[in-house]
Order: C-alpha cells, then structure tokens, then sequence
C-alpha cells in the first residue's frame, strides 16, 4: 500500500527545497551606478554596528531583535583576530567566537550582515584586534608589506574564509558585503598593501561586493581603484559625501560609520551624543537615498582584557562600551532607539514593517557580597625568569595581566628611580612598602626613593591596561622598557639582575591559594573571593566605587577591568553568566582593601569623574607671550564644518602655535577637532611625535576638551577651552613640539564637527626652532 501521509511529506520537504534552491539562485547583491541593489531593486542599507565579542553569546538574538526593532535591516559584525586565534595556529570558532551562529542568528531575524573580518579592527579593542603574540617577532611593522604581519594575516583571513563565505548571499546566507582592512588611510598610503588584502580575501572565497572605509580626508590615502569606499563621520553628512564624491564620482553614497556617541577612557569625563542632531543627520541621509552604519547601535562590554587604548598621550579604554548607543549597555531601548525608529518608521521600504520592541531585560539589585578567603599576591607568584635586565611581558610569552619585576638595591641617600617607559601602570615597593606608582598616561616613569640604611629589595609590580589600538603607537609591549637607572648624589647606576614574575590574568590566570579572610587584611595586591546569592536570572550591576584598581571574575568568567578614577563605577553582570542560588566573585585589586565589601545596583554609574583634572599642558610659571613672537600668517576662517585651509611662505621650525582670536559668534570658547600642517610639496607632516607643550586653557572636568585632541586622529574628540566653572576670554593659544624640524608651508584645520560652539574666527599663526619665549 502506498502510504499516503509520507508521500505528502516527502512531496512537502521537496517544495521547500525548491523554494530554497529558488532563493539560492536569486538572491543577489550589487553596487550599482547610483544605489546598492538587492536582488536587481535600489536598496538603502540601514545599518548599525554590534560586536558580538561585546554580547554575551546567550543574549545575541536579544540584541538583534532589538536592532531590527528599531528599524535597522542590517548590522555590521567586526571579527577580532585575537579572539580567533589566541595563539599562533590554534583557530576557536566556537562559543563566543562563534561568527558563523551570529549571522545565522542575524538571518533568523530579518537582517543582512556587512562583515568586517580586518585584519585591523580598531573598535577600542586591544590591540585593535591584532592578536598580542605578533608582538613577539621585534621587528614586525604592523599593517605593512613585512612579510611575517602578512603570511599571518593571510592565514587568518583564509580561516574566516572557511568559516564564514558559506554564509554569503549568494550562497543562500546573508552577508552581503566584506569590508577590506579599515581606515588604512588614517595609518599608511601603500595601495599595494591594501590590494593584497583584498586578494587575500577574494582567496578566501569571498564574491560578495568588497569594500574600505575612512574619513573623508583619509580616504584618498588608500582608495585603490576598483575599490569600493564608503566614508566614516559623525556630523556633517552633506560636507563629507562631497569629500567621497570627490574619489568616487558614482555609485551609492555610504556613511560606514555614523557615530551616535563616543567611547569614554579611564579618568576622563563620560561621553553624550545629541539626539536630536543625530535623528536630522539620519533623515538627511535618508532623504538622499544615502546608506549609513550607525557605529554603535548597541556598544555592550569589553568583557575581561580586550579594551583596548588610544596613544599618544596614552589613554586606556573603560571595559563600559556603552557609546551613548541607541541600545544601552544592558540591551535596553533609550530615548535614543525611540527617536530613531520614529524615523525609521517613515523610510520603510516596500513590504517591510517594524517589529514591536522586545521586552525590557530587567535589572536586579541583589544583597552584597560575602567574602570569605583572599589571596596576597606575594604568596602566589609563578615562578620567575632570571634575566640581566627587566623583561617585555611578550618576551615572557605572556598574553595579559601584569609583571613583578624584583631585584636589589643597595645602601644608600634618598635616590631618583627612572624608566624609560612603562607600560602601562606600576607599583614602587621597598623592602615591600609601596613607594608611590608610575602612570604612561602622565609620562610619568621616575620616581624618588627613600633613604636606605641597609641593602633593601625593590619591587615594580607593572599592570598592562590595554594594548594600543589606534594609529602609530600599535607596536605596544607591556612592561619595563629599557634600562633602569638609580640617581644618586648625581651618580647614575644602571640597576641589573632582575626576577621577571609574569603574573598571567584574564581568561587564563596564575595558580592560586586560598586561605580565610582575616578582620582586617594587610594592604598590597590582593584576590578577594566571595559568594552572593541569585533567586533570579537578570543582569545586575557591580558597585565598584570603595575599590580601587583592577580585575573581577564571575563564576570563572573574567568581568572587566575597574578603576575607581572612573568615569566608569560600575561593571554590568550579565543574566546568562549568573547561576540560581549560590555564585562565585573574585575581586583581585591592585592596592588591596582592608575590609573588603562589595554590593550590587540596578543601574550602571557611568559619567564619575574621581580623578582631578588638572591643567596637564599649562604649568604655573607659563605665560604666553605676545610681544615676543612675530606670526607668520594670520586670517579670518569661515564659519562651517568645513576643513579651512591655510597657505604661508615656507617656513623652517619645530615649535608651532596656532593662537585664536575670537568665536565666530563672539564667545569665549575656543574649539578645534583636528590640526595638520603641510610640507613645501604639500603632504601631510607626519603627527607621530607631536607633544603639546602649552595651552592656555582646557576643560578636562565637564569635557574632554584636552589639547592633545587636535592630533589625535579622531575627527568627534576636541581641543576645547574651559566652560565649566571658568570661561577665560580670548585669545588662545594651543603649542605643539613636532619631534624634529620642518618646513611647513600651510595648515589644514578641521572646526568641531559636532556643533558651531567654539569655532574660530581670527588667528594667528606662528613658528619657531626653539621653544617660544614664556614656555
């Protein structure tokens, strides 16, 4: 008898697999002449950046839904290479690391990917997501032709490849374009390097449209032909679709990112976009059929080692990658994401409608911790290499955590200890006294030593907080650099014999013992562990704000890192890492506490600034003196977002000041976003070892208004004079050293972007080769 039921079946699961084959043969993605187009049709991409490295796996297709709530048709999805391949060789594509699941996921709920496999990453991630382990080879150059950087860069990129071409559009998946390297231009101009990459992966298998972004002036340093360019921004888009326009003259307008917020670093003020600047500049580009990726749409969490630092000066990043997103940092719609759907609610395009917004993930406050055992970390060290001279965490086949580095010092006078660096945070101990501590991020690496009357032992216990991961300061070894010299009674003594104890955390951390917790436990670098208790899965936040420096796990899973000069003083626990009933915290804290407590909020602190901001580029006896310099060139700027352009007889010096005269509206602000000066062919003068040695006035408490903002590279970051509390009148004068002489003919500036407050009208101009009188 034929059975019925099965032949329907089988008639049933053969007209989905033609439906399938179907898809499979139509499903394209093109960039036409004038727009992208999908299946042959116009397309415009409603894009917004999430990393799922920043999301705890569990809670993916929360946040997707959430992206396609508010309007989005596709997210962009950044691979870090370090979290591919932890060690040379050894690939994970799996949990965490698991690309593949997340488009899939992507797929399953309406959105199309746009793939950014780098290389380089960037993303305020370590390392810019360069894997630490390249470091090992001293003489790599990093996102070059060096031939080492790109044997492993091709073997990584053909291992995306194999995981992740299968899912193209035109194999039936969703990715529908990969990006080529990113912002190459902000680094290098080697277009050969840039069409390797691409070959690489084209080798890789991927046949979906390829492409590069930049910033609008950066774009012409690594646009090879055929190439397709989109332009990053985060104001402004009328102006910066011209500079696109102006290297390629058709095909879809692309914003790759679109900046909504910004990212914060440790010891500077909390990070806003405004929101109803944001929602016109969308509508704007809308209206001009123009596609964007909103980076971020949702931020999320640097979770455990991997936020990374921007340099110089040298600035780590929070482990809070909230980026005043649209969908906050526990996966919740703001003002933000409502005011954008609005908007995206008018462009829909044929057949498409907006989901409804998904449920709040709430947010528990549960009782403190308990704690119940530590560890000192000189009962615990591994075991030391003996060297000569102190040695680089790499070279001690290190990935993360920190360095103890131990050896002696002799009888003697009241002494000067000085370093060449340090990377990046240390601890000075005598005979196991803390000294004081050294910070990269003030340049400061000496330090005065007591009086000893008998030979004593020196410790330096150095803390990496985040490999560089922006610009030219990548090449970034954590640890001792160079020689170390005692100063005293003006004799200098090159200190040797050293114990390098790596002290491995993060993910993988040191063997350690436990043992009970006194009343009161003695100060010094400490793992506190304790328990607390959760009836309920939902996230939670740590208050952090009694401890002072450094690392917290949660059931085995490295959290972030803390730091109690903020802004940051809180760490989101997520649901899917807590267990019902009884759970596991580990506090290791650099300074130590005495009686450790620890409770939990159901909000995040993230704008407490503890730290004092200091005038760090104008000391007490500097005095800009007018009379004593003769500028150069002198002008009036226009008052837009435009770069101004100025031209000048060549001139040869060192020292340069730009010094405003006046706001276009007659305020007593000063503003700028980025400064480039000219050689006499024209080219740009190299900013690498720009310092800025005066400025007349900055605001580093309600802002980030540091001078050191005009080289930075990033066009949203600002010089900006002080506002709150003070608003001293003009003129203003920001100084910088090049590092050598030059000459310059002409200066390009860039006003802020993100509003006219502050923009210059008059200046003055000025160049020397010594440092100017006052100074």
């Amino acid at each position: 008898m034929i059975n019925v039921s099965r032949l329907l079946f089988s008639f049933l699961l053969l007209l989905i697999g033609v439906n399938a084959m179907g898809q499979h043969k139509t499903q394209t993605f093109a960039i036409g002449n004038e727009a992208f187009e999908l299946n042959g049709k116009p397309y415009v991409i409603r894009c917004g950046e999430m990393h799922f490295a920043r999301i705890p796996k569990a809670e993916w297709r929360n946040r997707l839904q959430m992206a396609k709530a508010m309007g989005l048709n596709t997210v962009c999805a950044y691979l870090f290479w370090n979290i591919h391949e932890k060690q040379p060789d050894q690939f994970t594509w799996q949990g965490q690391s698991d690309a593949a699941e997340f488009c899939k996921l992507a797929k399953e709920e309406g959105l199309y990917v746009i793939l950014r496999p780098g290389p380089y990453s960037c993303a305020e991630w370590e390392f810019g997501g360069f894997p630490w382990w390249l470091l090992k080879d001293k003489t790599i150059q990093l996102r070059t032709q060096h031939p080492y950087f790109m044997a492993r860069a091709k073997k990584y990129l053909l291992a995306v490849g194999k995981e992740l071409a299968p899912l193209q559009i035109n194999k039936g998946g969703n990715i529908i374009m990969v990006q080529v390297e990113n912002e190459y231009g902000s680094y290098g101009s080697d277009k050969v390097y840039m069409n390797t990459i691409k070959s690489y992966l084209q080798e890789a298998g991927f046949r979906v449209p390829l492409f590069h972004c930049d910033g609008p002036s950066q774009l012409k340093n690594d646009h090879p032909e055929g190439l397709f360019a989109v332009v990053n921004f985060g104001s402004n888009p009328e102006a910066n679709f011209k500079a696109l326009r102006a290297i390629q003259p058709t095909g879809p307008l692309m914003c790759g990112e679109y900046y909504p917020g910004w990212f914060d670093s440790w010891g500077r003020p909390h990070h806003k976009g405004d929101t109803k600047r944001i929602v016109d500049e969308l509508k704007y580009m809308l209206d001009q059929k123009a596609s964007f990726s909103i980076y971020m749409a949702h931020g999320g969490t640097s979770f455990g080692t991997y936020s990374g630092a921007n340099a110089p000066p040298y600035l780590p990043q929070t482990s809070s990658y909230d980026y005043d997103a649209p969908i906050d940092e526990a996966g919740n719609p703001t003002e933000k994401f409502y005011a954008i759907r609005e908007l995206f609610s008018k462009y829909l395009q044929e057949g498409e409608a907006l989901p409804a917004v998904p449920a709040v993930n709430r947010i528990q406050k549960l009782s403190p911790v308990k704690f119940t055992a530590y560890a000192p970390l000189s009962k615990n060290l591994p075991k030391a290499v003996v060297s000569d001279t102190a040695m680089l965490m790499e070279d001690l086949n290190q990935d993360f955590g920190a360095v103890l580095y131990q050896t002696g010092l002799k009888a003697g006078a009241k002494a000067i200890l000085s370093f060449k660096e340090i990377h990046d945070y240390a601890l000075v101990y005598v005979n196991d006294q803390l000294i004081g501590t050294l910070d990269r991020r003030k340049n400061k690496f000496s330090i005065e030593i007591p009086a000893r009357k008998q030979a004593s032992t020196l410790k330096v216990l150095v803390e990496a907080t985040g490999r560089v991961n922006y610009g030219y300061a990548m090449h970034d070894r954590k640890g001792i650099h160079g020689q170390v010299f005692l100063t005293e009674n003006n004799k200098k003594t090159e200190l040797k014999s050293w114990k390098n104890y790596p002290i491995r955390l993060g993910e993988n951390n040191i063997p350690i013992k436990y043992e009970a917790l006194p009343a009161v436990s003695k100060l010094g670098a400490t793992f506190y562990r304790g328990t607390f208790v959760a009836n309920k899965l939902e996230d939670t936040y740590l208050d952090m704000s009694k401890w002072n420096k450094g690392l917290v796990w949660v059931n085995g899973k490295c959290l972030s890192r803390f730091w109690s000069i903020g802004p940051t003083q809180t760490m989101l626990v997520p649901a899917s890492w807590l267990k019902n009933g009884a759970n596991e915290v580990v506090v290791f804290d650099l300074f130590g506490l005495a009686k450790p407590t620890l409770s939990f909020l159901d909000h995040p602190i993230l704008d407490q600034v503890n730290e004092a901001q200091q005038q760090v580029h104008r000391k007490a006896n500097q005095q800009w003196n007018p009379d004593a310099q003769q500028p150069i060139a002198s002008g009036t700027f226009e008052n837009n977002a435009k770069w101004q352009n100025v031209s000048f007889n060549a001139v040869t010096g060192r020292y340069f000041c730009l010094e405003a005269l006046s706001e276009q509206k007659g305020q007593p602000y000063t503003s700028v976003a980025e400064i480039v000066l000219l050689d006499a062919k024209g080219q740009e003068i190299p900013r690498t070892n720009w310092k800025v040695v005066f400025a007349d006035s900055e605001e580093l408490s309600g802002d980030d208004g540091s001078a050191v903002n005009v080289f930075d590279l990033q066009f949203t970051s600002i010089w900006h004079t002080q506002w709150q509390g003070k608003s001293p009148k003009p003129p203003h004068q920001v100084v910088i050293d090049l590092g050598k002489e030059y000459t310059v003919s002409g200066m390009r500036l860039l006003p802020r972007q993100d509003g006219p407050n502050g923009r210059i009208k008059d200046y003055k101009l000025y160049f020397s080769k010594t440092l100017f009188k006052g100074l």
